[in-house]
């Protein structure tokens, strides 16, 4: 994984990352965006993209938002998610996202 979107999204979904996304590597939950780490190919577009700052470089991510890395790679295992950004959401998330943001 090269990007990851962290609890800064949760309920924000503004989508201007994945309008930049070259690969169509970001996927949509309930709450949150989700980047595929097997698809996503480190251009880093999303980045500056995301108005609410919610996506790190994975080698930078700070410690106490880490465990998005491997939510992600969850999330996308678990929905069976690949081959290009769905133009709606899945209608889940991963749990993480109650854990940190309850509604």
């Amino acid at each position: 994984m090269a990007y990851v979107v962290t609890d800064a999204c949760v309920d924000v979904l503004d989508r201007s990352c994945v309008e930049e996304c070259p690969v169509d590597c970001i996927y949509q939950g309930d709450r949150m965006m989700y980047i595929h780490p097997d698809e996503c190919v480190d251009c880093g577009k999303c980045m500056p993209a995301c108005p609410s700052d919610a996506i790190y470089w994975e080698h930078k991510i700070p410690d106490e938002l880490a465990v998005f890395t491997a939510a992600a790679a969850e999330f996308v295992r678990a929905q069976q998610l690949g081959g290009g950004a769905a133009d709606t959401s899945v209608g889940v998330d991963h749990p993480i996202v109650d854990e940190r943001k309850p509604r």
